[in-house]
């Protein structure tokens, strides 16, 4: 889980094509976070481990990994906007904007930066694991991805959480008892 928070100076000019990251290519993210970086007055970026993510459930873990890339931020904001719901546990005073990567430019930011760390470092776990074709799919459940799976089994970087992974390992465990 990676998150980012991105500070903006008052009256910056709006960087064009910048919206809901998940809309764009990562060719395109990749232009738009290099802008975004140059044009903002901090940019922090903060990440919740699979770990984390198991232990605690993957909204607590969220929340981690926004405290986090709010607390690497350069400029402490006074007032902070979240994409989503409302999270009292966050400890900043925020606004949430449901869907707000397509509705306000800073959570628009925010997402570019924190897909294109993800992104990097997908590409550097495929690079160690290519059987899962994390540099395409970058973590999420495709067919494929749920095929490597069952065929290779999980890593370390598997979430024990997430419902195929359980499933893979309870059939595991069945297997061996009886």
């Amino acid at each position: 889980m990676v998150a980012a928070a991105v500070v903006f100076p008052a009256y910056c000019k709006v960087i064009r094509g910048l919206r809901d990251s998940k809309l764009l290519t990562p060719r395109v993210r990749l232009r738009l976070a290099g802008l975004v970086r140059q044009r903002a007055l901090a940019v922090g970026v903060g990440a919740a481990s699979v770990r984390e993510i198991d232990r605690l459930n993957i909204r607590r873990a969220t929340i981690l990994a926004m405290r986090r890339a709010l607390g690497r931020l350069a400029v402490r904001p006074e007032h902070v906007l979240v994409d989503g719901l409302p999270c009292p546990e966050l400890g900043w005073t925020h606004d949430a904007i449901v869907d707000g990567d397509a509705h306000c430019h800073c959570i628009a930011a925010a997402s570019v930066i924190a897909k294109t760390v993800r992104d990097r470092l997908m590409q550097r776990l495929a690079a160690h694991h290519p059987a899962y074709a994390w540099a395409s799919n970058k973590g999420y459940g495709t067919a494929y991805h749920l095929a490597a799976l069952a065929e290779h089994g999980m890593t370390a970087h598997h979430r024990r959480s997430f419902a195929p992974v359980v499933q893979l390992e309870l059939a595991v465990r069945g297997g061996m008892w009886w």
